[in-house]
């Protein structure tokens, strides 16, 4: 796979939609309700006013008592002025229901207090069987508490914000009423924020005082972006990249980046810096990972806190000399070595190290030795019975071979021994009160089994040249990856319908040709040959063809990992497995 010239930044033509909706165009229904005081029910509403305006005018108004099904309470009749009696022969909320969502249609909605509205029509919608039409909610409520001060109201109550800004209509518990004074609320705080910067609906939605004016300024980063799956990169006046990232819309994603919604300090921080966004569209979500991964080892961004350093990854190295020891090495040569891994780090490698050593007796002595002994005395191993002492000729060169035959099987094929005498020997810790041990014992077992299971799922998909696999596309067609030695090499889409065999065939032609790595290690990085692995064991994926025979240990460390995992996820610093 070709990476574009990712230091120039992809040229995409705007659209209308990238600038947003102007809210001089946006037509609102500010709405106020009336209600018996219960909980949220079709049958408590007892007033619907509304008034709907657009670029500042009045264009339309809704107004209608309602009779509810269930009696108005005394001290609600006296805070709205409306009794039983006025309207025991109104329309019950099932004949005003369509006429008022006809009145919504394509239209904002705007409330005072937007959720406990909202809340009694929906239940009316879901009471009569109508279906509730979804509209954009804004909450005059919220906004006041945004952008009004406790130095300017006492509270953000309609009645105090309508004083506050002189509203032509004074609230009075009524439904039309206030929502006349919503409306001039409305206005208001729209002025406020016009102000701020912000003057589409878009950003209106999203608006919070926790989002900085220069956070805000920069929401033109996301002007022009596609609105498409891929990779984008924010990078700073020099050209520098901060932060790589994915998304099936890149443009909605990197317009979140200047929201309340995002909550990340170092977001925040990332976004200061930002001068520009980079996209590159991809194909599938598995190419947009790919890259993802590629591009973040490539610039190792500041902010980003995964896959930076993958050349940190080391090995386990059962040797290849006369008496084969275990060694921890940061590459796969060519040698007739076994290698287990790779692990993120030398710490974790090491204590896989050890679990091994814990459970059979290899030497663990540096030096090479030969075939004849090298040395008079043994070391303390031998006198534990932890090392059969080839240094000092007490095991021959054969005997020896049985050991490390088994060190190869554990590592390559059968986890179950190491397995089953390290958590014996957590359960004898434990039972004896010795619980840090017990937890270091958990922590060399879980690294073993990680590091053992991670190359043994690696390794098939790493020795293939060439595997093509294809899973059904969410548009129809079909979606087809190519991968060679475990590195995804290309990706393409078939129309519904089409012969996907050409498109088989001109993918495997253009796909990048990739060199055969050293075995076991894929030619990839190993995040990226585990990306391409999930993708492959997903539901209703097919091989198309692949030039191996695909097989895994029946016993290797994968089912140990999983059911170790499992039960590690319950249990605590006292080793209760």
């Amino acid at each position: 796979m070709s990476s574009p010239a990712f230091n120039s930044p992809v040229a995409v033509q705007g659209t209308l939609d990238d600038l947003g909706t102007p809210l001089s165009e946006v037509t609102f229904v500010v709405l106020d309700l009336e209600t018996t005081g219960g909980a949220a029910s079709g049958a408590g509403i007892t007033e619907i006013g509304a008034v709907k305006v657009r670029g500042g005018q009045v264009i339309g108004e809704f107004q209608t008592l309602v009779r509810p099904g269930e009696p108005i309470p005394a001290f609600v009749s006296v805070l709205t002025g409306i009794s039983n009696a006025m309207v025991s022969s109104s329309p019950r909320i099932g004949a005003v229901l369509p006429p008022l969502l006809d009145f919504l249609e394509g239209c904002v909605l705007v409330a005072h207090n937007a959720p406990y509205d909202v809340g009694f029509l929906k239940a009316a919608c879901r009471d009569t069987h109508a279906q509730w039409p979804r509209p954009t909610v804004i909450d005059t409520a919220h906004l006041a508490r945004q952008l009004v001060t406790k130095d300017e109201a006492p509270n953000r109550k309609l009645g105090s914000l309508a004083r506050l800004f002189g509203a032509s209509t004074t609230p009075d518990h009524r439904a039309l009423h206030d929502a006349q004074a919503t409306v001039d609320v409305l206005h208001a705080l729209l002025e406020r924020v016009g102000n701020l910067g912000v003057h589409t609906l878009e950003e209106l939605q999203t608006y919070s005082k926790t989002v900085t004016p220069q956070q805000r300024r920069k929401r033109v980063l996301a002007d022009g972006l596609p609105a498409a799956p891929g990779v984008y990169a924010f990078k700073d006046f020099r050209g520098e990249v901060l932060y790589v990232g994915t998304s099936v819309d890149i443009k909605r994603r990197v317009r979140s980046y200047f929201t309340e919604s995002e909550k990340r300090r170092r977001m925040r921080d990332m976004v200061q810096l930002a001068e520009q966004v980079t996209p590159i569209v991809c194909q599938t979500a598995l190419e947009a990972q790919v890259r993802e991964l590629r591009l973040i080892a490539e610039h190792k961004p500041r902010f980003n806190r995964r896959s930076r350093y993958p050349e940190r990854a080391v090995w386990l190295k059962l040797t290849d000399e006369p008496f084969p020891r275990l060694s921890v090495v940061n590459t796969v040569r060519t040698d007739s070595s076994i290698y287990a891994g790779p692990f993120a780090s030398k710490s974790a490698a090491e204590q896989a190290m050890t679990a091994l050593h814990d459970v059979i007796p290899l030497r663990q002595c540096t030096k090479r030795l030969s075939t004849k002994s090298s040395s008079s005395t043994a070391c303390v191993l031998y006198d534990l019975g932890r090392c059969g002492a080839p240094c000092i000729g007490e095991q021959s060169v054969d005997d020896y071979a049985l050991v490390a035959d088994e060190a190869a099987r554990f590592l390559t094929e059968d986890a179950r021994p190491v397995v089953e005498r390290l958590t014996d020997r957590m359960h004898s810790l434990s039972r004896d009160d010795r619980y840090e041990d017990a937890a270091e014992v958990r922590d060399r077992l879980m690294s073993f089994v990680r590091g053992a299971a991670r190359s043994q799922r690696i390794a098939p998909l790493a020795s293939a040249s060439e595997v093509v696999a294809a899973r059904p596309g969410a548009a129809g067609g079909w979606e087809i990856v190519c991968v060679r030695y475990g590195r995804f090499a290309g990706t393409t889409l078939t129309p519904r319908g089409a012969d996907p065999m050409p498109y088989v065939k001109a993918m495997c032609d253009t796909a990048e040709v990739v060199a055969a790595p050293v075995a076991p290690a894929p030619a990839a990085l190993p995040e990226e040959t585990e990306k391409v692995l999930h993708w492959l064991e997903q539901p209703g994926v097919r091989i198309v063809h692949a030039d191996i025979v695909w097989t895994c240990p029946v016993n290797g460390a994968g089912a140990s990992r999983s059911q170790l995992e499992t039960l590690m996820d319950g249990a605590s610093d006292k080793v209760r497995m």
